[in-house]
């Protein structure tokens, strides 16, 4: 299940990474230059993310994430290729998509959600990041399976899904339990 991190690829120079435009991006602006759970500090630039697309219309920002991600399987992939390791672990372009797939319920009004914002958006940063490092089933089988820039978001926003959909539910039933 975490086998991919069991084996350190090398870390590529941080000049390498911000000097090419598709690294830069790849790389989330170098949130994945971190020697430290890169993935997770990908995730921290989706959030910031998320607040720009956050002001779009629901429809818009759906659109937004879709064409991101159309964007980041190329990306992925081209980052993935010019370093000659598939999903390298800096590659944190997926996260950053992923964690708008995770928190694209918040985008949508709902005068009844409990709570401030801030705590669901870290809710769904945590619930993001189990799912996306647990991989489970079927999550697993495609990480292992399909390659390519394809691949390297598919996992990530495979992982979003359940996310999306818990967040989604507790904002629906949590007014009814709690009020």
């Amino acid at each position: 299940m975490l086998e991919k991190y069991r084996h350190k690829p090398f870390r590529p120079r941080a000049r390498l990474v911000m000097t090419t435009p598709v690294h830069v991006l790849a790389f989330g602006g170098g949130a994945g230059l971190s020697p430290w759970v890169p993935g997770t500090f990908g995730t921290v630039v989706g959030v910031a993310v998320w607040w720009g697309l956050s002001m779009l219309p629901a429809t818009a920002y759906l659109v937004a994430v879709g064409v991101l991600f159309g964007i980041g399987c190329w990306l992925c992939g081209r980052s993935a290729q010019l370093l000659g390791v598939h999903d390298h672990p800096g590659i944190v372009f997926d996260e950053v998509v992923g964690y708008l797939i995770s928190a694209a319920p918040l985008v949508f009004a709902t005068p009844a959600r409990p709570g401030p914002l801030w705590a669901w958006l870290l809710a769904a940063f945590l619930l993001f990041r189990v799912f996306d490092i647990l991989k489970p089933p079927p999550i697993s089988w495609f990480d292992r399976n399909v390659k390519g820039g394809f691949g390297i978001m598919l996992d990530d926003a495979l992982a979003a899904l359940p996310v999306a959909a818990l967040l989604y539910a507790a904002e629906r039933f949590m007014p009814l339990v709690s009020g």
